[in-house]
């Protein structure tokens, strides 16, 4: 039976690796109110009750509605909480996504996210590349990582992390500030980041991975129900607790707006995976085992 590291160190702080991402808590479409805001409350409230103290959000989520439910839900916030937002976009009048990557935007976003969680300086804040989640676009990135940089010298931002990213652009980013984490599409069949993962976890950068069941074929659905009736879990509990296994440097956010869900998501930190059943979702995607 292969165990796992279960906290890492973002931000200053050690976080639980299992987090949770605040997306899902806006209306349809991550555009709108909550279709319960009562239940999206308590779905924040319960998820810090069950040991998370790391969440991912963004104010074009809504746009304003998570930031605005996390700092009603959980404003004072505990001190152990690390709150990491995004910059990069914004939304249009009918919930469309545009990149906002201009130095004003992105002080512009940063002020939106500081304002709306009600706090003085953010922790972590990604900037989000706009494009193709499963094969992100080269292209130099430099006045988008300075103009956070310099907001850092403000002391408005604490700490920069890169979203929907190329090596060679966490490497262009480092020449100007640290970076603590990267978050990439990558799950059990989604694997490009692969080596990259390992390579980041010796820098001590956190790997934040999304879609964590994003791109499944038939097939490969069959074998995952498969094997998680084998452990006595559900799907989404086993692919989630497979990313645990990845890495040590790897950090969960699983959304969702539904408590049953949360706890249900919350399960992949207890799960025990035997060496068999590790190799057959290695062997899902293709990759050979490596812990």
């Amino acid at each position: 039976m292969t165990t796992t590291q279960l906290t890492w160190p973002l931000a200053g702080r050690t976080v639980n690796r299992m987090g949770y991402g605040a997306m899902q808590l806006a209306g349809p479409g991550v555009f709108g109110p909550p279709k319960d805001r009562a239940t999206a409350l308590a779905v924040l409230r319960e998820a810090l009750a069950l040991g998370v103290n790391h969440i991912d959000t963004s104010d074009f989520y809504g746009p304003h509605v998570t930031n605005q439910l996390i700092r009603e839900a959980l404003h004072p916030y505990q001190d152990d909480l690390v709150i990491v937002t995004k910059v990069g976009a914004v939304r249009d009048s009918q919930g469309a996504w545009l990149p906002a990557l201009e130095p004003a935007d992105i002080e512009r976003s940063v002020h939106d996210n500081l304002r709306n969680l009600g706090l003085d300086a953010l922790d972590v804040v990604n900037l989000r590349v706009m494009g193709d989640i499963h094969a992100p676009s080269e292209g130099s990135i430099e006045r988008q990582v300075a103009a956070l940089a310099a907001l850092r010298e403000k002391g408005l931002v604490r700490h920069v992390g890169l979203s929907n990213v190329t090596a060679a652009q966490v490497a262009e980013a480092q020449r100007i500030v640290p970076v603590v984490c990267v978050q990439n599409h990558y799950n059990l069949v989604h694997r490009a980041d692969d080596a990259w993962i390992d390579d980041l976890g010796r820098q001590g950068i956190a790997y934040v991975p999304f879609f964590p069941l994003g791109g499944f074929t038939p097939i490969q659905s069959d074998a995952l129900d498969r094997i998680a009736r084998s452990v006595g879990a559900t799907p989404m509990t086993v692919a989630l607790a497979w990313l645990l296994h990845r890495a040590p440097n790897v950090l969960l956010i699983p959304g969702t707006s539904s408590l049953a869900h949360l706890r249900e998501n919350m399960q992949a930190a207890l799960l025990p995976l035997s060496d068999v059943a590790l190799a057959e979702l290695d062997a899902i995607g293709g990759r050979a085992a490596t812990y």
